[in-house]
Order: structure tokens, then sequence, then C-alpha cells
């Protein structure tokens, strides 16, 4: 009988085996390889917030500057006109933009649910908007709702002598411009969200709900779309936070005018803090659209992990 030696044994057992230095690469490979993008989002995201966080206590002009004056840059935001309008501007836009976009979603998205002839094709050309940054869709509609050189120009001389769509050009009409670009982008992307959540429903509901007697629009309008209440605030939060963060489709649409009437927060912080050297009243405005989009991020997320965690 041969006597087992101590280096086979060891050998053998795979606790007391040296790991390979291979081994030791694949466990840190995925470390390695997301390092570089932690770093980044961890400087070049949560390390400007909080500089700009910082800015906004200081007089800062056309360039930094660390002289702190406190709560100063806020008390000048409340008290400027322009951010006033930027605000309120903020109001009509997103909840214009936000109740159309979402009415519109619904309802394209119950008509493709009735598996018509050409689904695909036609939910592409609805989707096809969404594949367009907002500079080409505001770029666009300038054109479009141009008085001398769009639908207006278009209409009149084709005899329509008495027809004036000069929105684009009136502080008082100008940011429903804006919605209408906004909504025109914006409503296949609703539109695919909600049909992704149709088609999650069971069929057995819907049949059973028929062979009671319900009618269609009696059976999505009481059964079906109230059970999507997650899919309606997931495309509630996601509207609004471009809503909020809106600011290509101003500069290439309306660039704020005329005058300032059709200002959105994100412009009014773009121009202060670029073109008119404010850059600490700019970082102000800048924390308080970070507010409110947390305001909205908050509930979200939380709702989420809530609900997750009952699960």
């Amino acid at each position: 009988m041969q006597p087992v030696t101590t280096e086979s044994t060891m050998s053998s057992n795979p606790v007391l085996a040296q790991a390979s230095p291979l081994d030791a690469l694949q466990r840190w490979l995925p470390k390695l390889v997301l390092a570089p993008s932690m770093v980044i989002v961890l400087v070049g995201f949560y390390g400007y917030i909080g500089w700009t966080f910082l800015l906004s206590f200081t007089n800062s002009r056309f360039m930094p500057s660390y002289n702190f004056v406190g709560l100063q840059q806020y008390a000048r935001l409340w008290d400027n006109d322009r951010w006033w309008v930027a605000s309120q501007n903020l109001l009509v836009f997103g909840g214009l933009f936000i109740a159309i976009s979402l009415v519109i979603g619904v309802f394209l998205a119950v008509l493709l649910d009735q598996r018509i002839r050409r689904e695909g094709f036609i939910r592409t050309i609805f989707l096809y908007p969404m594949a367009l940054s907002m500079i080409v869709t505001g770029t666009a509609w300038k054109w479009l709702l141009n008085p001398g050189l769009g639908l207006d120009k278009l209409l009149r001389d084709w005899g329509w002598e008495g027809f004036r769509f000069d929105w684009l050009v009136d502080p008082d009409r100008v940011v429903y411009c804006l919605v209408m670009a906004a909504v025109w982008q914006s409503s296949g992307f609703v539109m695919a969200l909600f049909l992704a959540g149709l088609r999650s429903v069971d069929q057995s509901i819907i049949r059973a709900a028929q062979v009671d007697g319900a009618s269609l629009p009696s059976i999505y309008l009481r059964i079906v779309l109230p059970s999507l209440g997650p899919v309606f605030f997931s495309a509630l939060m996601i509207l609004a936070h471009i809503a909020i963060k809106s600011f290509d489709l101003v500069a290439s649409m309306t660039a704020g005018g005329p005058g300032y009437a059709s200002d959105l927060p994100a412009m009014f912080m773009y121009a202060h803090t670029f073109t008119r050297g404010q850059m600490g009243l700019g970082a102000a405005s800048a924390m308080l659209m970070l507010g409110a989009v947390l305001a909205i991020l908050v509930p979200y997320l939380y709702s989420e992990l809530r609900g997750k965690r009952h699960d």
C-alpha cells in the first residue's frame, strides 16, 4: 500500500488548493470594468451637483467665486420677475403637456390593443417622433408655426385671407406652441408604455366581463385602465421630468421669446449662468429645479421600494 503524500492531499482538497491568478482576475474584472463609470458618475454628476449647491451661496458672476453671501441669491431669485414668468410657464406647459400626452397616449394604446391590421407599422409611425431630438422637433415646429413661412402663410396663399395663426409671436400664446411640439414628440412614448401594460392584462378577465354583458368602453374604463395604476404613475413621473428639464425645445423653437414670454426654468438658468454673468443666481435656480425633480422622484422610488418589500 502506497503512502499518501501531503502534496497530493493538498492538491485534491479545493479548500487548501491555492487560487490561481486567473481566478483572482475573474473575481476583480467586473469591479475593474465598473470602476471608471462609477468615478465618472461620482465626479461628473454628484460632484457637480455639490459644486452648484456651493456656488448658489456665493456672489459668483462670470467666473466662480467663493465669497459666501448666504441666501442672498435665493432672495434675488424670488424677487426676479423673469423667474416668476418662467415658473408660471412651467406650470402651464407641464400641466397641459402631461395631461394631453396621457390622454392621447392612452387613447392610441386602447385602439392598438384591438389587434388591428398593420399594427406594427402604425405603432412605428407613432413612435417615430420619439427618435428625434428636441432640437429637431423644435426647429421643425418653428418652421411650421412661423407666420411668414409655415401654415399661416400656406393657407393665406391658398385664398383663406382671414386665417391667422400667429401664436409663435404672441406673448400670451407662445407657450401653447411649446405644448403642441412636446405632445407631438412624447405621446407615442406614452402609447408604448400603456400598450405594454394592456398586453399584460389577463384576457380571461375581459372575456368574463363581456359574458356579463359589459360594453368594451366600460371594460376599459372600469376594469382594465384602473388596473394600470403603476403604468400611469411611471408615465406621469417621466413626463414631469421631461417638462421640468425642457431646455432644447425652448432654445430651438422660441429662444425664450418674444422677450422672455416663453421662458422655462431651464432656459432661465442657462441665460443667467452663461450669457448674463449671474452664475450664483443661475446656480440657485438650478438647485430649485433639482428640488422639483427630487419632489417627483422620491415618492416614485419610495413606492417602488415599498412594493418590492411587500412582494
